[in-house]
């Protein structure tokens, strides 16, 4: 059974295949200062403990997307991103939406991420989902200026 979620701008969110890997590399490069490469994204969609979320359209041109893990009664978002045509128009939380209706069909109890200090939009969307800030992890992120931005961790529960 496909599983299938709506989102904004008639866009729908299905899980990620092995062969979006190329396009979810893209995206990442598109919205983070060091991108991950397509063959780390294919390792990943591979792996049943890291499910992945794509928001397209019916022609499966993807917007967005978000990457989990999963272990034992916890869940972490590896990374989530939005194509830029796409942000602002509500398709992060529509991929954070579609992960906590997933991740109420498994043993996750509790959801957690880190996010750079510096992400606002970011940071807004997460509160608004949930998430509260429970500690730092100095120098977590690297920077074009060659400084180190603090990551914020969160985590909420999943109900």
């Amino acid at each position: 059974m496909m599983k299938l979620w709506m989102a904004p701008g008639g866009l729908h969110i299905e899980p990620a295949e092995t062969g979006d890997a190329p396009e979810l590399a893209r995206i990442h490069a598109q919205s983070f200062y060091r991108g991950w490469p397509a063959h780390e994204f294919a390792g990943l969609l591979g792996d049943a403990a890291t499910p992945a979320y794509i928001a397209c359209d019916a022609r499966r041109r993807i917007a967005g997307f978000a990457l989990i893990r999963i272990a034992a009664d916890e869940a972490e978002l590896l990374t989530i991103a939005v194509d830029p045509r796409w942000r602002g128009r509500g398709v992060g939380r529509a991929l954070m939406e579609a992960v906590f209706a997933d991740l109420m069909l498994s043993p996750a109890r509790r959801m957690f991420l880190e996010v750079d200090e510096h992400n606002q939009a970011a940071i807004r969307l997460y509160e608004k989902l949930g998430f509260a800030t429970i500690s730092q992890r100095r120098g977590y992120y690297s920077r074009p200026d060659g400084e180190a931005a603090t990551a914020l961790v969160m985590a909420r529960d999943l109900g």
